[in-house]
């Protein structure tokens, strides 16, 4: 991906190493959370899925390019969450609707959202009641080395994939989900809730559509995102795990799902095909 030395967002808050919450920093993202360890460790997702939305981020298999590393990685989130305002935007005005930009935060260590206290285990996540992305950038180089998913646009998947779900908070997707976990039976939530992940999915690929329309993307690109995508499906993160996998217990879809739904939005580019609550067959 095309990003060293292009605009950076103005919507992002550093609170690493003692920073005060709240300041801005210059880069943004959006929010809904990850529950990678405490899925890995046979924990219970939807403990948590009361106030947040969950997304996992397991091993990429193949790349041929380095992710960002040291300060450059905050400079290289700062610029795709800022190539998410420019493509989001515009497909809201065209759509008649004013896109509200979410805001990243990073943080090292454990940080205090409106989803509660996370610790930086858990990943990057959105917080819809703040409407915020929040990231520790060593989780970039986690993602390289224990999970194998190499390469930048690997990276960048994840942060669209947040920002996707901040789109489906704006659209009231998000809402009426979370509404029905008190009164459906777990799995009927849990099918729901794969439903919103993989439309989030679609979302990330509908962004990269555009990117790729500005010349933002370069060869492999298409591949580590596809990769990445893969590589988080439930099924693979529960073998990889305890050694086998539940259906009835997916929240995000399988491998080969989110990978679909991503290229899906990617070679579309059109919202309207990203309906995954209406489809008999995901």
């Amino acid at each position: 991906m095309l990003w060293k030395g292009r605009r950076q967002s103005a919507n992002v808050e550093d609170r690493r190493g003692g920073g005060v919450p709240g300041r801005v920093a210059g880069g943004g993202l959006g929010t809904l959370v990850i529950i990678l360890l405490v899925w890995l460790l046979g924990g219970n997702p939807l403990e948590v899925l009361q106030t947040i939305s969950t997304a996992d981020y397991p091993a990429s298999e193949v790349s041929t390019q380095q992710q960002p590393d040291g300060d450059s990685r905050r400079e290289f989130v700062s610029v795709v969450l800022a190539d998410t305002e420019e493509i989001w935007g515009r497909i809201f005005r065209e759509q008649g609707m004013a896109y509200r930009p979410p805001r990243l935060v990073l943080f090292s260590s454990m940080v205090q959202s409106a989803c509660g206290l996370s610790q930086a285990a858990t990943g990057p996540f959105y917080c819809p009641g703040d409407e915020k992305v929040y990231i520790d950038l060593d989780f970039l180089e986690e993602l390289q080395h224990r999970f194998r998913a190499e390469g930048d646009f690997a990276a960048a998947y994840i942060i669209a994939h947040e920002v996707g779900h901040h789109v489906q908070k704006q659209l009231g997707i998000t809402q009426k989900v979370m509404a029905m976990q008190n009164r459906v039976s777990e799995a009927e939530f849990n099918r729901s809730m794969v439903r919103l992940e993989l439309q989030a999915d679609f979302f990330a690929g509908v962004w990269a559509h555009y990117a790729k329309r500005m010349n933002l993307l370069e060869a492999g690109d298409l591949d580590e995102a596809l990769n990445a995508a893969a590589a988080v499906g439930d099924d693979r993160i529960q073998k990889q795990s305890q050694g086998y996998a539940v259906p009835d217990s997916f929240t995000h879809g399988t491998a080969e799902q989110r990978a679909r739904w991503f290229h899906k939005g990617y070679t579309t580019g059109d919202m309207s095909q990203g309906d995954t609550f209406s489809v008999a067959e995901l």
